[in-house]
């Protein structure tokens, strides 16, 4: 049964699901379907093109779906996608995609984003994350599954998060953060592994060293490789001793250091937004030199 209190506005078009809950003063857009078992507790906005799975839970003053704030949206159709059984406390804001970046953002299932978090556009976050309060997400943000973030840590457009990395709070992430990693500090520099992180997902001690090893290797003055970054992966690469885990995590630095800019790997695949950002400000220089 639903239940959608009488102050609550939900415009002609919005799909709603069964056993939804709508509390006093929210908004839902005509183009936004929200699946079964989902809450809104009061003053909740959910705007443009915005699915919403099942069983999420939207604490008050969310805003969910509105407009990019990237300077380069036109007000194309773009679109917001939500898993299962996410919860979203107060303040938080989601944005839909833009056109130069594919067009769409995507929360996976199982996550948990505290207050104040900001997702921008064309980010996806996959599943079971865990965002403390006043997280930051720039524009075309990868991160993977079981990723941790401490409170007020920002992390730049572009960059990529591995799974079940953890990002101490306040840490600037402006480059990728490889998977199973602890980063910590303004330079977001790999202090260590995510040791705590893994046991609590269910590591057992076996899975978890040769990554301790690994870290060693590529991060540790106490490698048993000499060189560069790039030459300790190749070593590491060509070794074989490599387990599942660590071969996610060589192959994923190696894309950061061999193909990235910046230190971040999706950095170069950005060329179509890249071209239209040029074009906003040249067109901008134009009407203000009267040209």
């Amino acid at each position: 049964m639903r239940r959608i209190h009488p102050s609550a506005t939900v415009e002609p078009g919005a799909g709603i699901g069964g056993d939804v809950e709508i509390g006093p003063n929210c908004y839902v857009g005509p183009h936004v379907v929200l699946g079964d078992g989902c809450r809104l507790h009061n003053n909740v906005t959910i705007t443009g093109r915005t699915t919403v799975g099942k069983g999420n839970v939207f604490f008050p003053t969310c805003v969910i779906g509105a407009d990019p704030q990237d300077l380069k949206f036109q007000g194309e159709p773009t679109e917001l996608i939500i898993g299962d059984d996410n919860v979203f406390r107060e303040l938080v804001t989601v944005h839909t995609g833009t056109g130069a970046g594919g067009g769409l953002t995507r929360v996976g299932s199982h996550n948990r984003f505290l207050v104040g978090v900001h997702i921008a556009h064309d980010v996806i976050i996959r599943d079971h994350c865990v965002v403390a309060n006043g997280v930051q997400f720039g524009g075309h943000v990868l991160v993977g599954d079981y990723a941790t973030f401490g409170g007020m840590s920002g992390v730049h457009h572009f960059v990529r998060v591995g799974d079940y990395a953890f990002l101490a709070a306040m840490t600037r992430a402006n480059m990728d953060v490889p998977p199973f990693m602890i980063v910590h500090g303004y330079e977001g520099r790999v202090r260590g592994v995510n040791v705590n992180g893994m046991t609590r997902w269910g590591f057992p001690p076996e899975r978890i060293q040769p990554i301790r090893q690994a870290f060693k290797d590529l991060y540790s003055n106490r490698s048993r490789f000499t060189g560069s970054l790039a030459q300790r992966l190749d070593r590491m690469a060509s070794n074989g001793e490599l387990t599942e885990d660590t071969r996610y995590l060589v192959e994923f630095v190696r894309q950061t250091v061999a193909e990235g800019y910046q230190g971040r790997y999706l950095e170069s695949q950005r060329g179509q937004a890249t071209r239209q950002h040029a074009e906003f400000y040249r067109n901008g220089q134009s009407q203000e030199s009267g040209s």
